[in-house]
This record gives C-alpha cells, structure tokens and sequence, in this order.
C-alpha cells in the first residue's frame, strides 16, 4: 500500500514544490528526478504485484473523505467564481448542482458510505500506472525545455510556468488515485480533479480562443460528472444489493438489473471524458494548448479516464442492450472520427481525430463487454498510449524548428529532420501498420465481434472505419520520408539532453511490439480471466506470423544502412519529361515548371461540416436509448 501512497502523494509534494522552483535549469533537474521516482515506483509495481491478482487495501476513509468533501465545495466555489468572470453561465448550474448532490450525498447515506478497502491494484491498475508513470512522467520532462522555447516564442502570453508544471504533477497525482480507488466517492473525487485540471491546463495562454475551449471542456466533463455522483447516489440506496460505493462489490453484484442504471450513467461520464461524440469538441478545442497539454491529456490521463472507467465496467455492460448502444457510441465515432480526420492537414487536428477514433474503437470493444473485446481494448489502450506520446511530442518539436503544424509543410522531413522524421515514422507505423499492436487489437476486435449477437455491424464498422484510417495516416508518412533536394537541415543541436523523453518513448513504441505477447499473457489475459473466468490466449501462430512481419518491415531500413554508401541519387523520374535534379522538368509549350505534390483532403466528401451534426445525433440518440433500455431492464 505504501507504493500506492506514494504515487498518489509525492506529485502532489513535488507540484507544490515547483511552485517556487522559477529557474528552468532548477525546474529540469527537480521534474527530472521527479519523473525518476515516479516511473521507478510504477515499475516497481509491475514487479511487485504483476502475478498476486486483485490486492485490496484498507486505507483510512473518514478523515481522508471529510478532506475530499471540503476540496471538492472549494472547486465547486472555484468553478463558480470563474463561470462569474467569464459570464459562462452553465458552468456555474452544473458545479452547483453538483456541489447540491454531493452535500445531498453525504447528509443521506452517511451510513452506506464505506467501501471494505478503499485502494487496491489488479493488473489492468497496474497497465495504467505503467502509462501514467512512465509516459506522464517522460511528457513532464519534455516539457520543461519546451515551454521555455514556447515562452520565447510567444511573449505575448504571461509565463506561469510554476503554475502549469503544478497543474502537471497534481493531473498526475489525481490519474494514479482514479486508477488505484476502490471506493466510488474516491473516484469520483479524482475525477473531478483531472476535469479541473484540464480545464486550467486548456486556458493556459488566456487568450480569449484558449478561456472559450476551457469552458467547453469544463462544462462537457462537469456534464458528465453530474451523472457520475448521481449514479453513486443510487448506489447508495441500493446497497444491500448493489454493493453501495465498494466498486469490487458493485462490479460482482448478481443483480444486473440494479446496477445497470447507475453503471450506464456512469459510462456517461466516461463518454464525456474520453471525447466521444457528441463531446469531441471539447478535445479539438484542447489543440490551443501547448503541445505537451495534448501529449498528456490524449496519451496517459484526461481521455484515458474515460475509456479506464468503460472498461472497468465491460461485466455490467456484457450482455446487455444498453451496453450494446454504448458501443454503438464508440462504433460510429470511430467511423464519423476516422473519416473525418481524412479532410485535416493540421498535425494535431489530425491526431485529435484520431484519437476521438481510436476512443471510439476501445469504447466499442467496453459496451459489448466481452472477454475478447476487453482484452482488445486494453491492448489498444496501451499502444495508442505510447504511440500517440510519440506523435504529439513529435509534432510540437517540428512545429517549433519549422513554424508549421501543416502535413504539408512536413515533406522531405527526412531530409530536414532524419531523426525526427524516423521517430514520427515509428509513431504513425504504431497506429496502422502490422506488426505493431494497433493493428493486431483492430483484427482481435474483429474476431470477437464475429461471435457476438449483431455482431456484423461492428464488423461493417470497423473495416470502414480502418480502411480511411490507413489513408491518412499513409499520406501522412508519405509525406515525412518524401526526398527533396536543396532542402536546409534543421536538426543541428537538437538532440541533447532535455530531448531525451523522445528517445525513451521511441523506444517503448518498439518495446510495446515485441514484447505484446508477454503484456498480453503477464497482465491482460490474467485480468480478463479474474474478471469472466476465462481468457483470451495469444496462438504460437499469431505469434509466429508476427515476428515475420516485424523480420519484413526491417528489410527496408536496414537496405539503406547496407547499401547507404554505394547508392547513388538519381532525379526523379518525370514522365519521360527531360528533368533536373531540383525537380524542375520541361512542361507544354517549352515551360519549366516545378514539380510538386499534395495529398488529396476530400473535404467535400469527408469534412467536419458534412459529417460532424449527423455522427453527433447519431450518439445522442444512441445515449438516450442507452438510459431507456438501462431502466426498462430494472
């Protein structure tokens, strides 16, 4: 337990030691260590308790919970004291209603609050601290030297970075509190914590663009937390046979029909949380941060909340057809996302859309809640963990030594940024090629929806879903390895220490590939055998075919180490047209023309405008339908 502790408190201290830390080198060396500890207490856990199963802990709860409910008016009063500054209205309805159920909350069911252990670990807790420890810690780091690179950048904005390197450690604080919590009025409490701290993260610059997008994102999740208390209120009620606010005995209960009710308002919240339409917009908005915001809060915290919470309640939902329209969510956002992102050029709108997606696909596999499509979802939550990391701090480090975010302005990175461009390869290889995990999860969803009753329209789904996917995450990269001449090199002196965290997540991109198999078997097939008694198993010839593609994806890379001194530059081949190494050729009526090329966007077929309203009415329809057949089960 006093790992656990440790997680949850010591970023808190180190978050209230940075707010007097004002000099970067002093600020480097205090997160740096910081991170040490931290990714080395989640590693520890991994070593620890990897093969001991579900371990509960019995954590004081009265004094801690009385603390929580203070904390918790004081944000209230917070929320509302902004919502006054900046006239957004529903802001302060929603921390008021809010603040009512809690007080509600307390002042009725006193009795019925008490889980029997307050903290616990199970192997998918520890998949999640590994994310939130390692690549939280690693974005933290990054951070550090790019955010004063962005401050020179953008001296209009007012430097509080003591105040958002707070914000950072305190988001991590309340991610392993959320993840380890045994008791719902815990997680609830984290949960609120993590809405907070986006929204202050997301209003950063406080410029009048960054405070409109923070409210969005404060009032959508504050939305969804309304649901959450009020489904821990009917918890309350029921306890005897719901299991009360003891999450492990909520998710045992045999009376489904209790339970459902309050789980589908709390996969709401998860809903909300993890940007899935109609609530996407709150996560594009999250773009005006600055690029390490959007590391953190796609790869290990805000968004992964919400699909953690989704998957822990996949044996609620399992069987049921109020989870099978939570699924449907997540289907036809992982279609409308997908197609969507296909008509964006901006680097980060695109991963944006990407991860609403990839969002969407986890939540799919969570609502049908089988024991094949909850070992899928977990698989794809750690792959789209490491490999969305990569792509965003990739991104933010061109954007600063090119001035631009454009997928356009990205060709012949290769050239300009070798390194940098074989990263962001790794990065967009992770999300759709094979052998990398993305892939391998999108085929074992497939196979599991094959057995499920309707099971064809999450088929439907996902091959259209993927096959747009594979088009612009393919024009993305044929962009970055495109070979231009007389371009200028800006990498020189970029790799040095403080860039180090890109390093170290490059690799655990590769680790994550070839050592799938052993997360698979060590972590999630004991967790979805705990959980439905029994499991899915990696085949020696899934295995087998694996390493044969990983074997065949290296033979491109290494011809060039092999042959990078024989080989020889040749200009590029123009039609038979008479061309110059500078890609100038000989055009009709004795013109020189330069050749250029650009990826087809669609946006007439797959734009924002033509898809968005209609995949967005869509889920709130589904989401209705959802609460109906949740209380006609009751």
């Amino acid at each position: 337990m006093q790992t656990l502790l440790f997680l949850i408190v010591f970023p808190i201290l180190v978050a209230c030691l940075l707010l007097f830390v004002k000099r970067t080198t002093l600020r480097y060396a205090v997160v740096t260590l910081s991170a040490l500890a931290i990714g080395g207490a989640s590693i520890y856990l991994l070593m620890r308790y990897a093969f001991e199963g579900a371990v509960y802990f019995a954590a004081p709860s009265e004094a801690v919970g009385l603390a929580m409910v203070i904390i918790e008016m004081g944000l209230a009063l917070f929320i509302i004291y902004m919502g006054a500054k900046f006239r957004n209205y529903l802001a302060i309805l929603l921390a008021a209603i809010q603040a009512v159920l809690v007080v509600y909350l307390e002042m009725t069911f006193s009795g019925s609050l008490h889980a029997a252990n307050n903290l616990f670990i199970d192997q998918f807790s520890i998949i999640m601290a590994l994310i939130i420890g390692l690549i939280g810690s690693l974005i933290a780091v990054y951070s550090v030297r790019y955010m004063e690179t962005y401050h020179r950048h953008h001296p209009e904005v007012r430097d509080r970075q003591t105040f958002f390197f707070f914000v950072i450690f305190a988001f991590l604080a309340a991610m392993f509190g959320l993840v380890f919590s045994n008791n719902l009025m815990w997680i609830f409490f984290f949960w609120e914590i993590t809405t907070i701290s986006s929204f202050l993260l997301i209003g950063y610059s406080e410029t009048e663009e960054a405070t409109k997008n923070a409210f969005r994102a404060l009032v959508m999740n504050l939305l969804g937390g309304v649901a959450f208390i009020v489904a821990i209120i009917l918890l309350a009620a029921t306890e005897p046979t719901s299991g009360g606010i003891d999450l492990a005995r909520v998710l045992a209960s045999g009376d489904t029909a209790i339970v459902l009710i309050p789980a589908v308002l709390i996969g709401f919240a998860g809903i909300t949380k993890a940007a899935l339409m109609p609530f996407s917009s709150w996560l594009l908005g999250a773009m005006v941060a600055p690029t390490p915001v959007s590391a953190l809060l796609h790869s290990s915290t805000m968004v992964k909340a919400g699909v953690y919470i989704l998957v822990r309640f996949s044996p609620v939902f399992a069987g049921t057809f109020a989870g099978f329209s939570i699924g449907l969510v997540g289907g036809v956002t992982f279609l409308v996302a997908s197609a969507i992102a296909i008509s964006r050029s901006d680097a980060k709108s695109v991963l944006a859309y990407s991860t609403i997606a990839n969002l969407g696909l986890i939540a799919a596999c969570a609502g049908v809640g089988t024991y094949m499509l909850v070992w899928a979802a977990i698989l794809l939550i750690v792959f789209h963990a490491v490999a969305k990391a990569l792509l965003f701090l990739g991104t933010g480090v061109i954007e600063q030594r090119t001035g631009s975010r454009n997928i356009e302005d990205m060709e012949g990175l290769i050239v300009r940024m070798p390194k940098m461009a074989v990263m962001m390869f790794i990065g967009i290889a992770g999300m759709f090629l094979a052998p990398f995990g993305m892939l391998i999860s999108k085929w074992a969803a497939i196979e599991a929806f094959v057995q499920v009753p309707f099971g064809l329209v999450f088929i439907a789904i996902l091959a259209y879903g993927s096959a747009v996917t594979v088009f612009f995450w393919a024009k993305w990269m044929g962009k970055l390895v495109t070979v231009t001449r007389n371009t200028e090199r800006v990498e020189k002196g970029f790799f040095k220490e403080p860039w180090a965290p890109l390093y170290i997540i490059t690799g655990l991109v590769i680790a994550a590939v070839l050592l799938f198999p052993v997360i698979s078997s060590a972590l999630i097939e004991p967790y979805v055998l705990a959980i439905y008694g029994v499991t899915a198993l990696m085949e020696q010839a899934n295995v087998a075919i694996m390493l044969l593609m990983m074997a065949l994806l290296l033979v491109l890379p290494v011809s060039f180490l092999l042959f990078k001194r024989t080989a020889r530059h040749l200009p590029a081949y123009m039609g038979g047209r008479p061309s110059t190494p500078d890609l100038q050729f000989a055009g009709s009526l004795g013109l020189t023309r330069e050749a250029q090329t650009r990826n087809y966007y669609l946006t007439e077929y797959f734009g924002e405008a033509k898809l968005f309203r209609p995949g967005a009415a869509v889920c709130i329809v589904l989401i209705l339908v959802s609460w109906v057949l949740a209380g006609v089960a009751l």
